[in-house]
């Protein structure tokens, strides 16, 4: 049976532009999909067509086992969305904000009230509870809108780059509800530019570069793909370089780079910290001094660089719908998320 989200052979195209190229998804129930990719890449569009926003040229798509094209209606009732931007209403309170979702849902007056308090307890929003949006900080807004997708308690979330502009301390508190979410059983499908919020949150990621899923798989086996491990030394005089390239490629399993003005030297290895315990003593026997040593493991951008050619912060317009940030049709963004959010509802 499929997962909870599943897609085969998406295409959406855009005039001459290709936003989505045959993509082909499975998200388990109760797991998280990192869908990674710059702008541009056909994430935003993947995310409409699965919430029924868009309508695909060809290809499958089933949400909470139903049908996006047969069962649009069904499939809004099961699903909560975040978009990139906070839809929320600039003149309502956030207590408003959250009754108002509740009643596109077509809960009750008072059910809509209740559910709204609890939301507001939980995301930290009780002492402005009853202050107009406006006047919130971005990182407020943000868990608002994110507390408007959980007011129905959907059984499959999609947010997309939900902490997009957030400080730090805000995106923490983020990653910390969502971990809540797919602890309680919820289904995620997360897209993101930030190669740690994959990496953290995710357990599968799709790579995805002009439309088409690239690569996939966990964390781990994107890394390995990049060749596993390194050693890196930083020598404190210049003098030593010599001997220490010496050194570790003995213990390497490649070429050795050397990067003369900052006097590092590195290596591909595989043997983890007992290897680099070895390295270390060597050096000391050699009379080698050192500034830093460590053993490194690929980060998702070094991934993310050797599928692609490029960082997945270099996107470009186009691919998501012709517009910056994936806004395919080209409402503004804050009345774009807006307008999603009263579709998904209804």
């Amino acid at each position: 049976m499929p997962g909870a989200i599943y897609a085969e052979g998406l295409v959406k195209t855009f005039g001459e532009v290709k936003a989505l190229d045959g993509v082909d998804l499975d998200v388990p129930e109760g797991t998280v999909l990192g869908l990674l990719g710059p702008n541009g890449a056909g994430k935003t569009t993947t995310v409409r067509v699965l919430t029924t926003l868009l309508r695909p040229d060809s290809g499958r798509a089933v949400v909470a086992g139903l049908d996006v094209l047969k069962h649009p209606t069904e499939v809004r009732r099961s699903i909560g969305l975040s978009g990139q931007f906070a839809a929320v209403d600039e003149y309502l309170t956030g207590r408003e904000n959250l009754q108002m979702v509740g009643q596109l849902y077509q809960m009750s007056a008072r059910d809509a009230k209740a559910r709204a308090g609890e939301l507001l307890e939980r995301f930290n929003l009780a002492d402005a509870a009853d202050r107009t949006a406006k006047t919130y900080s971005g990182g407020m807004r943000r868990r608002l809108d994110l507390a408007a997708a959980l007011v129905v308690s959907p059984p499959v979330m999609f947010m997309d780059e939900p902490t997009t502009g957030l400080d730090p301390r805000n995106r923490q508190q983020l990653w910390e509800v969502i971990e809540e979410l797919v602890a309680g059983g919820t289904t995620l499908l997360l897209t993101t530019q930030y190669l740690e919020e994959a990496d953290r949150l995710a357990h599968d990621i799709a790579v995805v570069d002009q439309g088409t899923v690239i690569a996939r798989g966990t964390s781990d086996q994107l890394k390995a793909r990049t060749g596993g491990e390194r050693v890196e030394v930083v020598v404190h005089e210049r003098e030593h370089i010599g001997t220490a390239e010496g050194i570790l490629r003995g213990f390497g399993k490649g070429d050795t780079v050397v990067e003369e003005h900052t006097r590092k030297i590195t290596v591909p290895v595989t043997g983890g910290a007992k290897l680099l315990a070895e390295v270390i003593r060597e050096l000391d026997a050699r009379g080698v001094e050192i500034d830093d040593i460590g053993l490194r493991r690929p980060t998702l951008d070094d991934v993310f660089i050797s599928l692609t050619g490029h960082a997945a912060e270099d996107g470009a317009e186009g691919a998501d719908g012709g517009k910056p940030g994936g806004q395919a049709g080209g409402k503004p963004g804050r009345q774009a998320a807006q307008q999603a959010r009263k579709e998904t509802a209804q």
